[in-house]
């Protein structure tokens, strides 16, 4: 199926842009490696989606990294790009997802609206591994400012990863680890 493979050692590879059918086979507790283009979003970049009423990206099918990089080394990509709280995002998520969204990526807990919103709009909330932000910014191949650069490390980036590890926290069905 286009999207989802199995690997060798019981990863999914996970491609984005992540369809809704493949969301829809994702399940709590799976552990996934996602390829392709992802967005990095936080609290002020949500807060201003939100005011303008605009998306500076293509939501549909979107995959959104609750993080904000650290500013990139001499010779690398992006400096260490480790998730943020999630929760903090949980009042301007369920609009995003009702426009489009099927993928978060974060950490901790989420609230009963964005759940609600996950099933019946089909989306996926992530798990990345906090304090491993270093480790991530290996899987990320490219990053490019793409919206509200004024906000600095809370800018809007393109991202293109590479096997970027992270379990399905909650699934479109609204089941948990």
């Amino acid at each position: 199926m286009k999207g989802l493979k199995r690997g060798i050692m019981e990863h999914i590879h996970v491609t984005a842009p992540l369809s809704k059918k493949a969301a829809r086979e994702l399940k709590a507790g799976d552990s996934v490696m996602i390829s392709g283009i992802i967005y990095t979003a936080r609290d002020a970049a949500h807060k201003r989606m939100a005011e303008e009423g605009k998306i500076p990206f293509d939501i549909q099918n979107a995959v959104i990294y609750y993080a904000g990089p650290a500013p990139a080394r001499e010779g690398q990509v992006i400096g260490s790009c480790g998730p943020t709280t999630s929760g903090r995002m949980d009042a301007y998520a369920p609009a995003l997802i009702a426009k489009g969204l099927t993928g978060m990526i974060g950490k901790g807990e989420r609230c009963r609206e964005v759940i609600d919103a996950m099933k019946e709009h089909t989306a996926v909330y992530f798990g990345a591994i906090g304090g491993a932000g270093a480790l991530i910014s290996k899987c990320i191949k490219s990053c490019e400012v793409i919206a509200y650069e004024d906000l600095g490390t809370e800018a809007i980036r393109k991202l293109t990863v590479e096997n970027f590890p992270a379990v399905v926290l909650i699934d479109s069905y609204g089941n948990k680890i």
